[in-house]
């Protein structure tokens, strides 16, 4: 068992190491980007890099407190499923109801990497070879579309 300290120190590591990994990886439209904390430009569009003690996650959170234009934009995302999934070439994890960590209610379409623990340094490789193309494939997917939710 970590303390809140040592677990902090543990996780910032790896996200400083993935990182480093990460920034010489220009986005899809040539532009330098924080791919651990990547930006969508809309309003309530989060890309989600998340990592614990049994998954690795990338999503696409859907945030807005009125709950029409939230649902509006799920379904705009769910338009597009074909899409989304052929260029994540995996099957996508779709809630248009859930919870966030602050018990808000979101909308998220997901990827999941299991068996995996940010706490044992020898999954870093099995985490970053996961996160690295999921999140590539998310931007590329993202350059395509995100005009339609301008």
């Amino acid at each position: 068992m970590y303390s809140k300290q040592e677990a902090s120190k543990i996780k910032q590591a790896f996200w400083t190491r993935f990182g480093q990994y990460m920034k010489p990886v220009p986005a899809s439209g040539g532009e330098k980007v924080n791919w651990s904390n990547y930006k969508t430009g809309i309003a309530h569009i989060y890309f989600r890099l998340h990592v614990e003690k049994t998954f690795a996650s990338v999503a696409i959170e859907l945030t807005n407190p009125l709950p029409e234009k939230r649902i509006q934009q799920f379904q705009q995302f769910l338009s597009m499923k074909t899409m989304l999934e052929e260029t994540m070439q995996t099957a996508m994890h779709w809630e248009e109801n859930t919870t966030d960590e602050n018990q808000r209610t979101i909308s998220r379409i997901s990827v999941k990497l299991n068996d995996v623990n940010i706490f044992r340094e020898e999954d870093w490789p099995a985490i970053i070879s996961f996160l690295k193309p999921s999140i590539i494939n998310l931007d590329v997917f993202w350059e395509d579309v995100k005009m339609v939710f301008e």
